[in-house]
């Protein structure tokens, strides 16, 4: 599946986000799934996310990110690249071609039946 960009429309996110829920519910019964990839979100430090997505690089998260962060609430998942404390330059997976813009759009989604176990990884 291809995760449309920022800019697409909003039914074609709508399809794609519903599509990556279905596959997300159809997976096995396991005690960890690990949904990762180039997701095209920013997920943000907002204090509402703070107890799934940690620490971020980006301030606010933009549509996709609320959208990914609207899903990994509801599926008791964690955003685990964002969760501990680095130093901004190990944060961000893309640099602008002028070097003045960095992003953190990859991201690996994890879900733990047993919560306390979420310390583990």
């Amino acid at each position: 599946m291809h995760v449309p960009s920022e800019a697409r429309r909003n039914d074609s996110k709508d399809r794609f986000y519903e599509k990556l829920e279905q596959v997300f519910d159809n997976f096995p019964k396991y005690y960890m799934k690990i949904p990762l990839g180039d997701f095209n979100v920013k997920v943000g430090r907002e204090n509402i996310f703070k107890p799934t997505t940690g620490n971020s690089l980006h301030r606010d998260s933009n549509d996709n990110g609320v959208r990914i962060v609207n899903i990994v609430t509801s599926k008791n998942l964690f955003v685990k690249t964002t969760m501990f404390p680095h130093r901004n330059i190990y944060k961000y997976a893309w640099t602008s071609p002028d070097g003045k813009t960095n992003n953190k759009i990859d991201h690996i989604l994890i879900y733990m039946r047993c919560h306390s176990c979420i310390l583990l990884v």
